[in-house]
């Protein structure tokens, strides 16, 4: 099912991947699509692909920022993750409430790195926060989609994001995954609601 879905996402949004691509390109030096290490299935690491949203010096941005801004490092630490993060670009908000920046993953699907549903992706230091759930996400593929993406996207705190990913995989089927696929759909439209 996983390979099915991704080939058919893949060549019907090939034409868009290559707008993207040529508009990350033209707006901001650097690669149009970056790989960052994730944690796959078993405890497996991969180069999870995504359009680059992110200024070229992005950790170097974020270490000043954090450094000068003592309630960001108090967001950072908590969430991982910043509600005004300097390093998005202009086009990245676009992509990232949109979702498409995720796009290239349909890649990681095909090598059979992620699934188009499962638990969300994570750095090896971020599986650490997750305690005995970490054992949970270590069973599935990481998603492109998942439960808390169409629940509640970035609404959601962050211990509420790992609950659900590990009661996801906990209670898998293939028919949560049809309602999931399906209800992605509607989730992304949802932009207020995005990272």
């Amino acid at each position: 099912m996983d390979v099915t879905v991704a080939l058919i996402a893949l060549v019907l949004a090939a034409p868009v991947m290559l707008v993207i691509a040529l508009l990350v390109r033209l707006s901001d030096r650097g690669p149009a699509v970056f790989s960052h290490t994730r944690v796959g299935f078993g405890g497996k690491p991969f180069a999870c692909y995504k359009f680059r949203t992110m200024v070229a010096n992005s950790g170097q941005v974020l270490v000043d920022h954090l450094a000068s801004n003592p309630e960001a490092a108090r967001e950072w630490e908590q969430n991982w993750k910043l509600k005004h993060d300097p390093r998005i670009t202009f086009l990245g908000h676009i992509l990232r409430k949109s979702s498409l920046d995720e796009l290239p993953q349909l890649i990681n699907v095909l090598r059979g790195e992620m699934s188009c549903v499962g638990p969300r992706p994570v750095v090896p230091d971020e599986l650490q926060r997750y305690g005995i759930c970490a054992a949970d996400y270590l069973k599935a593929r990481p998603g492109l989609t998942g439960p808390w993406q169409v629940t509640g996207r970035d609404a959601m705190d962050y211990p509420s994001r790992v609950a659900l990913d590990s009661r996801y995989v906990r209670n898998w089927s293939m028919w949560t995954d049809v309602v999931i696929l399906g209800r992605t759909v509607f989730a992304v439209m949802k932009f207020d609601q995005a990272s």
